[in-house]
């Protein structure tokens, strides 16, 4: 047993690396946390803060979802960007780009390519179930925090799946929440790693309202791309015609 110490509010936590004899199989956590951070539906919106040592772009960006496949995100400010949206049906997914009032198809080889210059991927933004359905899962360790468990992930992509990764890790909260997400190449180096906090009360249930994602080969520790949730709906109802390419150019409201 390891025992950490938070000086900040002088919280004492205890971390246990038992396994409970319980223990759910992987791929049931992560289908339980993925459904849990989309629901049924949802609707919110984001600050997406892309940070390097010597710049900063902000953006505000509202977003939809229905069940895990399908989304649409448009981006609300800066003036300059506005309207440029993103469409994910199923595995394909479009953009539209006002000042030119064109939408162009996404290849499946750019889906892990990052998404207005931040360090999200497209299949990051639209938590695509690439990883419920191309990867094979095993809990490496079931620890306990404040009460709570919390299942460790290692995810190995099937044979010939058209991925990227050549593994993903996660740390999953018992009730669903996503608290760390690594991915990393074929020889098992972490390329990037996500993080979640700040964990209260959105959309009738508890969700984390910051996202850091850091690159582990940036040029400085102070580069990062932060999503903070202003806003969030969950299981309100939809329209069909929210997602589809004539709704990138004018979205519900």
């Amino acid at each position: 047993m390891k025992k950490t110490v938070f000086i900040a509010g002088m919280l004492l936590v205890l971390f246990s690396s038992t396994t409970f004899a319980n223990t759910p199989p992987a791929a049931d956590v992560i289908a339980k946390a993925w459904d849990y951070m989309r629901g049924k539906t949802s609707v919110s919106q984001v600050k997406m803060t892309v940070h390097r040592a010597n710049w900063e772009r902000v953006s505000v960006i509202k977003a939809w979802t229905r069940g895990r496949n399908d989304s649409i995100f448009q981006i609300m400010a800066p003036k300059k960007d506005k309207g440029n949206g993103t469409l994910k049906i199923g595995r394909d997914m479009w953009t539209y780009n006002p000042k030119i009032n064109r939408v162009i198809k996404i290849p499946p080889s750019m889906m892990s390519q990052s998404w207005m210059g931040s360090d999200f991927s497209n299949n990051d933004l639209s938590k695509a179930d690439s990883l419920l359905n191309d990867y094979t899962h095993e809990i490496e360790t079931t620890t306990q925090e404040n009460g709570i468990t919390i299942y460790t992930i290692k995810s190995l992509p099937k044979p010939d799946a058209p991925v990227v990764w050549g593994m993903q890790k996660l740390k999953i909260r018992e009730d669903g929440i996503i608290i760390e997400q690594g991915f990393y190449d074929e020889d098992m180096a972490a390329v990037k790693i996500m993080t979640t906090s700040e964990i209260k009360k959105m959309g009738e249930k508890l969700f984390p309202a910051r996202w850091v994602m850091r690159a582990m080969d940036a040029d400085s520790k102070e580069d990062y791309t932060l999503l903070e949730y202003e806003s969030l709906e969950f299981d309100i109802p939809l329209q069909d015609r929210g997602f589809t390419l004539n709704a990138l150019k004018k979205p519900l409201r």
